[in-house]
């Protein structure tokens, strides 16, 4: 099988081992991530704010979980700079190493109790920690999947590498739970919550013995390489990279962030905020709510793939566009099924919005990475999926909690919220170009004539 870059030709087996590598490092890095999203809805309101009433202890948990997201775009800007100048592996291992530390370092840190204001404020560094090197890893583990591929195949090995976010999800969610059923609530509250974050140095030290095994695509080495040939200025890597994606490509980063919204508002909703939701509103036992998205995670985790190899039948546009609209359709029968609090019709709501989200989400990270040049791509697939999440993703749950507070418990306004998220994300798509069939060599001669 042939490479699309100009270097020689990249086997089968080879294409396997970078995607299985990049798919580990994703489901570890992100499987930190959204433990503390799931601690943050069920405990950290309770250990880190004890002194304030519930629903303002558990806005500002939420508010901490929101810095993760703050800080990608940073990260996303810092290493998808140095991913681009001196290459995609060593970036990933050096984001991995952090949010391994990170991770287990709020394991191992007091609570308000124990230490006063102090717990807070070293829970804000660590989680900003977290999202800085969560927003570096994201761009570099797609690409390497994109880049080592050739047409036909990029949307669903891309979209593998996206199943590692939603099979991080699935293992921090199955780690909770099961040390929710094995414990006491006092004894989860007391030390048992630490337990799934001190776990995160295991998958650390397997992720790192992966990852260092995998080589960059040939299509980034060359480019690498020409430094020291005499081409011509475009064709070799960009002094400033950041800078090139701004000057060069403004409208395709901000195309990519509206493509985010939808899809990553309604991600966060379904899988964090319900959470609190089920157990405060209507309250649901949290092995009930957590058991239903440990189902959808895993129907999610096969559904990705899957619209990943459709995106390569039918193009990016078309699949992503048909899962912002019936996403924002769903969106009101979903809280009419949570309503239920039938744990049967919950996990069939949060099954089909989550099957409805990997719409959007399978070939995102192809399409992404075939908007921008080689040269830049790390810089502008990073800036464009990272200035969305804050936005989107990291005020979602805060955003639905004061929207029901405002509507006195009714979820109509978190359901209107989801929906004219997703619209902003079709109409993003819809003027975005259809990428799927080109070839990653020409684009980036094309690109570079424009």
């Amino acid at each position: 099988m042939a490479s699309e870059s100009p270097s020689a030709p990249i086997d089968d087996a080879t294409i396997r081992r970078v995607v299985f590598a990049s798919f580990l490092g994703t489901m570890i890095e992100w499987y930190d991530f959204f433990l503390y999203g799931t601690a943050a809805a069920l405990v950290f309101g309770k250990l880190f704010f004890s002194n304030l009433d519930p629903q303002t202890a558990t806005m500002l948990a939420f508010a901490t979980n929101a810095v993760g997201f703050f800080a990608r775009p940073i990260g996303g800007i810092v290493f998808g700079h140095y991913g681009d100048k001196i290459g995609r592996k060593s970036v990933l291992v050096t984001t991995l190493v952090m949010m391994g530390a990170a991770t287990c370092l709020i394991g191992m840190l007091p609570t308000y109790d124990t230490i006063g204001v102090a717990a807070p404020i070293i829970l804000v560094c660590l989680r900003f920690v977290q999202g800085f090197g969560v927003g570096g890893e994201w761009g570099g583990a797609v690409l390497l999947a994109v880049e080592h591929s050739r047409k036909g195949r990029r949307g669903l090995n891309a979209s593998l590498v996206q199943a590692g976010v939603g099979a991080g999800m699935l293992l921090a969610n199955g780690v909770f739970t099961l040390t929710t059923w094995w414990l006491s609530e006092e004894a989860f509250l007391n030390w048992g919550w630490r337990i799934p974050f001190l776990l995160g140095v295991v998958l650390l030290g397997l992720g790192l013995f992966i990852r260092t095994k995998v080589m960059e695509a040939p299509i980034f080495t060359a480019l690498q390489n020409a430094k020291e040939n005499d081409q011509p200025e475009t064709k070799k890597p960009a002094s400033l990279p950041i800078w090139e994606v701004i000057t060069h490509y403004p409208k395709n980063v901000l195309l990519a962030m509206g493509a985010r919204f939808g899809e990553n508002a309604s991600y966060y909703i379904i899988s964090v905020f319900v959470l609190t939701y089920a157990t405060q509103k209507l309250g649901l036992s949290q092995p009930v709510i957590l058991k239903a998205i440990l189902i959808g995670t895993a129907i999610n985790f096969f559904t990705i793939p899957f619209f990943g190899w459709v995106s390569d039948l039918v193009g990016r546009r078309m699949v992503y566009m048909a899962g912002t609209v019936l996403m924002g359709l769903f969106a009101w029968p979903f809280f009419l099924l949570i309503d239920t609090k039938s744990s049967l019709w919950i996990t069939v709501a949060i099954t089909i919005g989550l099957a409805l989200h990997a719409m959007m989400y399978a070939p995102q990270a192809a399409f992404f990475a075939e908007l921008f040049g080689t040269r830049v791509r790390y810089s502008g697939a990073s800036l464009g999926y990272q200035l969305a999440s804050p936005i989107a993703g990291g005020l979602a749950p805060m955003v639905a909690t004061a929207l029901l507070k405002w509507s006195h418990q009714n979820a109509w306004s978190v359901a209107v919220y989801m929906a004219g998220m997703c619209a902003i994300t079709w109409l993003s798509v819809y003027l975005a170009e259809e990428t799927s069939q080109k070839d990653m060599g020409e684009m980036d001669v094309a690109l570079l004539e424009e």
